[in-house]
């Protein structure tokens, strides 16, 4: 069995629609169940979902809640509950393709020797995308990512979207569960929790694919294109990797900002070759991202 698992924290204007999009998928009703965390959720989440359930009698729906605030509690929350042993964890605020679940079930069905996957991400703006956007500020704000039309491993240094990914529930019983550290609480935009669980399998060699079919599509409100959010994001990401690279070792996060040191020279590179390509815009917004992530990896705690 599959186990679709939505963490959800006051996203009740998205996750009706979410939760229609799965059960139109066309694998078998039997074949999985759907779980969603209430992360103390304030709105009519529990409503929603309430109606949701009466609607759809044959979806194995189930619905609990974790009282820790932040997105890994809730993700370990899920692999407690599920009874499935393909675990596949959907964002809350997306929409996916009728044979979404039945790929990654068909998938692992047939490849036992990998261990978890993931698949494309793309935004579905409510606003237009503003004119200061580019692949790496697109990755950043809709979480997009597609890596083409075929099977295959991650590019170096890439893993899944954590809103689109699917695992073996047996990894978590080799690696361990999410670092309730890192991730997302309440209101905060930490990261890096998902990072920290692939490189964990990358030390075990466990297979980790990219497959094409699995579409999310990501739904991005104005607010998402706005400077306080990119701000705060963009910081955030600095200070979710000094935590984590801290807590390997020290000599972890040393290597890390030598990482950053390099970013810097392609953020440089790609600022001059937008300016002479009369887009001066773009190349500022990313050395505005490189900034924001700098500064918290060295620890500030304001992006200003």
């Amino acid at each position: 069995m599959l186990t679709a698992i939505i963490c959800t924290y006051n996203r009740a204007r998205y996750v009706g629609k979410l939760l229609e999009s799965i059960a139109a998928n066309d694998l078998a009703k039997t074949e999985y169940e759907l779980l969603l965390v209430d992360n103390n959720c304030t709105d009519n989440t529990r409503e929603v979902c309430e109606a949701f359930a009466a609607a759809h009698p044959d979806v194995i729906f189930r619905y609990t809640t974790e009282p820790e605030q932040g997105l890994s509690a809730a993700k370990n929350r899920g692999i407690k509950e599920a009874k499935g042993d393909i675990i596949v964890y959907i964002d809350d605020d997306a929409l996916v393709d009728p044979w979404y679940l039945r790929t990654y079930a068909e998938w692992f069905a047939t490849h036992p020797e990998t261990m978890a996957c993931g698949g494309p991400i793309e935004p579905l703006y409510e606003t237009p995308e503003p004119d200061w956007m580019t692949p790496y500020t697109k990755a950043l704000l809709t979480a997009w990512m597609n890596y083409g039309e075929k099977v295959r491993e991650y590019p170096r240094g890439r893993y899944p979207g954590g809103g689109n990914a699917a695992y073996r529930k047996e990894v978590f019983e080799q690696v361990g569960g999410f670092n309730t550290a890192l991730g997302r609480k309440g209101g905060n935009l930490m990261g890096s929790e998902e990072k920290d669980i692939f490189d964990k399998m990358h030390t075990l060699n466990m297979q980790i694919l990219y497959l094409p079919e699995p579409v999310l599509h990501h739904c991005i409100p104005q607010a998402k294109l706005e400077k306080p959010y990119f701000d705060r994001l963009t910081l955030q990401m600095g200070i979710s990797e000094r935590q984590r690279t801290l807590a390997i070792s020290k000599f972890k996060y040393i290597k890390r900002l030598f990482s950053e040191a390099v970013k810097w020279g392609g953020t440089i590179v790609l600022l001059c070759l937008y300016t002479i390509s009369f887009h001066p815009v773009k190349g500022w917004k990313l050395v505005a991202f490189r900034k924001n992530v700098t500064k918290g990896l060295l620890g500030f705690t304001s992006a200003v």
